[in-house]
């Protein structure tokens, strides 16, 4: 797709598309259509990782409740941007391992969200989009970090600690969200396949989010603006538990008897190089470095409530309980497979 001057508005996006494929006739648009598109000055919001779970569940926040913003998706392949453009939405080409992406990507852009995965790869990611976000022009950055001290010393919490100290050095508004514990695991690592999940610290107490909750505070901080929510921390740990308190929680909402495989940092490391769990190398050293950190006590803080949603939502975060019954018809199809 050819690129476009930055004084066009996203709306045009998809219209100078058509164009360009000849699909669209200029001589037979409404002027008045075109100078409503001109002059639109409504902030831009661009969203990356839509296509994954919290991503997509941001795009639905904002499908919601567009709250006097417009929406640009980046998006890696080119199936999801000829989907997207289909359905009417301003999608452009983005990929975090190819900078020459982002300039079209974030041209015109006034707010952001930074979503990357959780390898050391998100140094020179968000770097250098960072760096292009302010030759954009952009000016609020809301990113996704983690649940971790200031003076965490484990790798992933470090890797965190780097990007949010380069995002606050760049000159543009910020605002970092912090979660903790996604109960979304509970769908993807921590399945009850045949009534048993599994976690890796023990009986260790942890704090959960739901994902819903943090899609929603982010669409709130995206559409406020940084005018309301620039330089500061909000944190997502709403409910502790224990994994037995959960299993419990799990057996009376389902009506199941649900039981918990307790394993600790060296099991995890075990199916690591087993080969079990497939994951990118640092991602594994570092989740197996973060478990060990947990068990001593050097990170005693992940089983903590700190939670600013009812703050930025006015209303109380999703507890367990009410996210297991959101799922409850996912949670027992996983329960009703058979073990392996």
């Amino acid at each position: 797709m050819p690129e476009y001057d930055c004084d066009y508005p996203a709306d045009l996006g998809p219209l100078l598309g058509e164009i360009d494929r000849g699909q669209t006739d200029l001589s037979k648009l409404h002027n008045d259509k075109l100078e409503s598109i001109m002059t639109d000055t409504t902030p831009l919001i661009f969203l990356m990782g839509t296509t994954g779970q919290t991503g997509r569940l941001i795009l639905e926040d904002f499908d919601r409740d567009p709250g006097g913003v417009r929406i640009r998706i980046g998006v890696r392949k080119q199936k999801d941007l000829e989907r997207l453009r289909a359905e009417g939405r301003d999608a452009v080409l983005f990929d975090l391992d190819d900078p020459r992406t982002f300039g079209p990507a974030l041209c015109g852009v006034d707010r952001m969200n930074i979503l990357t995965g959780y390898t050391i790869a998100m140094t020179h990611q968000t770097k250098t989009l960072v760096d292009a976000a302010k030759k954009a022009g952009v000016q609020h950055i809301v990113n996704q970090g983690i649940f971790a001290a200031e003076d965490a010393t484990d790798s992933k919490s470090s890797w965190f600690a780097l990007v949010e100290a380069y995002i606050e050095s760049s000159g543009i508004a910020w605002t970092h969200l912090h979660p903790n514990v996604f109960l979304e695991n509970m769908l993807s690592v921590s399945q009850p396949i045949g009534g048993t999940f599994s976690t890796f610290w023990g009986e260790n107490r942890v704090g959960y989010v739901a994902l819903h909750d943090l899609a929603a505070v982010t669409g709130k901080v995206l559409r406020d603006g940084p005018e309301r929510h620039g330089s500061k921390d909000y944190y997502l740990s709403t409910e502790t538990m224990t994994s037995s308190e959960q299993a419990t929680v799990f057996s009376e909402v389902l009506d199941r008897s649900i039981h918990c495989n307790f394993l600790d940092a060296e099991d995890m490391e075990a199916l690591f190089k087993k080969g079990t769990i497939a994951v990118e190398d640092w991602y594994a050293r570092s989740s197996f470095e973060l478990l060990v950190q947990f068990e001593n006590g050097r990170m005693g803080y992940l089983g903590t409530v700190k939670d600013d949603v009812p703050y930025l939502l006015g209303r109380p975060a999703i507890g367990v309980r009410a996210w297991a019954e959101m799922h409850k018809a996912q949670l027992l199809a996983l329960v009703d497979q058979p073990l392996a």
